[in-house]
């Protein structure tokens, strides 16, 4: 069974990337690490990205005028750049280089078509005459003859492997409708030439291949809506000059009538392959998709429609396909299973549910679903007669004990009990911790809450969500709902124990806990019981009359000495910093800014929700940053005391995130341009004082070398001048 999971934007395209064949990108590469790939364009730049972060770790361009012709790729042993630019000009570089046109220079004699780079073999350089070299060989001297080999046959495709520690490739050419294979082991000079039988009033679209025990398996997309399987094995003892290669149908796209144009595809594993076309239906407009079918049924297992349009290419990495949509580059994530009759179907029942469980939308099952989803994830212990729900039996389902029944059949018969039955019967069930698939359990036990709460506007069991919430590992995903509900019903507690809990919430929750956050008033905030523990330790508050005070300590310079710095009359406030500077919210709004700056987030999908924050709302909260900020500094090792307060990396990015979203609001407003000026000036004297510490290191060193030469029997007193 295959299944299409979560997908996500990468990056966006330039000019010229997009939509259409001649749009998109030149190709994607595997980077130096996992999860690293590298972008080419179809143009003069290669970009590296980390996949999980959507983030670029480098960009590379060639000047103006010049073409980058060939796809970058990773020298994976020395862990160097190779690009190819104008076709002959090659170039190598490493990640700390900046500027193309200063890193290694090569022109070579001949035009270059492929550079592929194999982990443990090295890279080997395909040219358009069919000639192969490995790198090390080219680099000896790059202007050597290089041999053209396939005559007027235009080369379509090409791949590498390795087989027994030595480099072995393959590639594709045509010529007049008819296509031709070559293979060829580099260090053996051993060069084999097949013609691929050809289907009439057809021509192949795409290629890809894999070897295994020593056979290479070729595919081939067809416009004839087919896929077609070539057999070629590399251990050859004949000595024709070139092979015809019988072709067998590996699948044929098309499914209760409708028919997919494929217009690229890449081999999964040894049962399905995933295909990128526009599927066809009579009397109906084609829509561009992404699917993954499985070959040893003939069966089309899932589909993804891309209303947006694609260039027709497709990458895939690490379980991750890679495509152009409109104008931006998509990742989704896929997962295969061992193939099955059943899986194929879709009738699967294993002990693998844990697996599945994880993509299912508990939110988007209606109380049958759920019974039938428990049902083909869990063993139920019905006895053999009881597992049939006969008619006469139907008013006495509800009498059976929980114990014989699945989680699903169990919230079906409670849908319509009364509060008190429904609670004390979720209780039960949650209290069997060594069931199979305990937290989807879980997940299901909480939407069936809110699912009551949706219907029932008055009834809201928050004690048992925040009993539920504290003391199992849940998820957003498991329970997507709870926090939309929690916001609808301002429960502050529930959406704080979440913010800090929870690993996966969407940006967009996130942006709505703080917006709710900093519109409540402290007054109202005050009469909320919430977790502050991560607030009392460095916030100078007072509870039931007591004073509570913190220590401060000035981060190593003394703010007298700065206020030609500050140029302000610095003194020290009850209720503040050491710079005047008192929290501007209370503990209980702290406390929930606080977890919302612990919560997981990408700035790419974070920022354009911040960019809606209203302006008093931002202000606040800069001023809030600005608070811990100023306190964490005011600590030897910049770290606020307490349990789980916010850190100096958290702060400072929540800041930088909050100045590039809101900062054109922020100069405009009289209130906030003191503030930005005061942080300036803060960050230009810590700046100054850490520059001050630098030019004392390397005395600092030399003292603590001294100190560890010395006996530590003996007594002395020593005076050291620090100039």
């Amino acid at each position: 069974m295959a299944a299409l999971c979560e997908s996500f934007t990468l990056c966006g395209l330039g000019p010229g990337g997009g939509v259409g064949l001649d749009g998109g990108l030149l190709a994607l590469e595997p980077g130096p690490d996992r999860d690293h790939v590298l972008l080419t364009d179809r143009g003069r730049t290669a970009t590296l990205f980390k996949v999980s972060d959507q983030k670029p770790l480098g960009c590379w361009s060639a000047k103006h005028g010049q073409i980058i012709t060939c796809p970058v790729v990773c020298n994976f042993e020395t862990r160097e750049y190779i690009a190819v630019h104008d076709d002959k000009v090659l170039r190598i570089w490493k990640n700390t280089d900046v500027n193309l046109d200063k890193v290694f220079k090569a022109t070579l004699s001949a035009d270059v078509y492929r550079i592929h780079s194999l982990p443990k073999g090295g890279p080997v350089v395909l040219f358009k005459g069919g000639g192969v070299r490995t790198l090390d060989v080219l680099l000896e001297a790059p202007q050597q003859e290089i041999e053209n080999i396939i005559s007027d046959e235009v080369i379509k495709w090409s791949e590498a492997f390795m087989e027994r520690q030595q480099p072995v490739l393959i590639f594709a050419t045509e010529k007049n409708g008819d296509s031709f294979v070559y293979v060829q082991k580099l260090k053996m000079n051993d060069l084999h030439k097949y013609k691929l039988e050809r289907q009439e009033l057809s021509k192949a679209l795409s290629f890809t291949a894999y070897m295994k025990n020593q056979i290479i398996t070729l595919l081939c997309l067809s416009s004839n809506d087919s896929v077609y399987k070539f057999l070629i094995p590399l251990q050859q003892n004949t000595e024709e000059e070139e092979q015809v290669l019988p072709r067998s149908l590996l699948l044929n796209l098309s499914v209760s009538g409708s028919i997919l144009k494929g217009t690229s595809f890449v081999v999964l594993d040894k049962d399905h392959i995933a295909v990128l076309g526009s599927l066809a239906t009579a009397g109906e407009e084609s829509k561009e998709c992404l699917t993954i079918w499985n070959t040893k049924f003939q069966t089309l297992q899932t589909s993804k429609e891309l209303p947006l349009g694609t260039s027709g290419q497709i990458w895939c990495y690490e379980k991750k396909f890679f495509f152009t949509h409109g104008k931006v580059l998509t990742v989704v994530m896929y997962k295969c299973e061992t193939s099955s009759l059943a899986a194929a179907v879709g009738k699967l029942k294993d002990s693998q549910a844990p697996d599945v469980s994880s993509f299912v939308d508990w939110n988007t099952l209606g109380d049958e679903e759920l019974v039938i989803s428990f049902q083909s994830q869990q063993s139920v212990a019905l006895k053999p007669e009881s597992t049939m729900t006969l008619r006469s039996k139907k008013n006495t389902v509800a009498k059976v004990q929980p114990d014989t029944l699945s989680v699903g059949q169990l919230l079906l018969n409670l849908k319509d009990a009364s509060t008190t039955v429904f609670e004390n019967e979720l209780r039960q069930v949650m209290s069997k911790g060594q069931m199979p698939d305990f937290q989807a359990t879980i997940g299901c036990v909480v939407t069936a809450l809110i699912n009551r709460c949706k219907a029932n506007p008055k009834y809201y069991p928050r004690n048992f969500l925040l009993q539920i919430v504290q003391n199992q590992d849940l998820s957003y995903s498991l329970c997507p709902d709870l926090m939309v509900v929690a916001l609808e019903k301002k429960d502050l507690h529930l959406l704080q124990i979440c913010l800090q809990r929870f690993p996966d919430i969407p940006e967009e929750i996130t942006y709505a806990c703080l917006k709710a956050f900093l519109s409540i008033s402290d007054a109202y905030l005050q009469r909320i019981d919430l977790n502050l523990e991560s607030v009392i330790c460095y916030l100078d508050v007072e509870f039931n009359g007591k004073e509570v005070k913190t220590e401060i300590v000035e981060n190593g310079f003394s703010t007298e000495l700065e206020q030609d710095i500050w140029e302000t009359k610095i003194t020290k406030k009850h209720h503040g910093t050491s710079d005047g500077e008192s929290c501007p919210v209370g503990p209980q709004k702290a406390a929930l800014l606080n977890a919302v700056l612990h919560s997981a987030y990408s700035e790419t999908f974070l920022l354009p929700h911040l960019k809606n924050l209203p302006a008093q709302q931002a202000v606040l909260f800069l001023r809030y940053l600005y608070y811990l900020y100023v306190k964490c500094s005011e600590k030897i090792n910049t770290t606020l005391p307490g349990t789980c307060p916010p850190t100096v990396n958290q702060i400072m990015d929540w800041l930088c995130l909050l100045l590039d979203a809101q900062f054109s609001v922020m100069v405009m407003l009289p209130e906030a341009k003191e503030l930005l000026s005061k942080l300036h000036k803060f960050v230009r004297a810590q700046v100054r004082f850490y520059s001050e510490l630098n030019k004392i290191e390397g005395s600092l060193r030399e003292l603590q070398r001294l100190n560890h030469q010395k006996d530590p029997h003996t007594y002395s007193v020593e005076v050291l001048e620090l100039i």
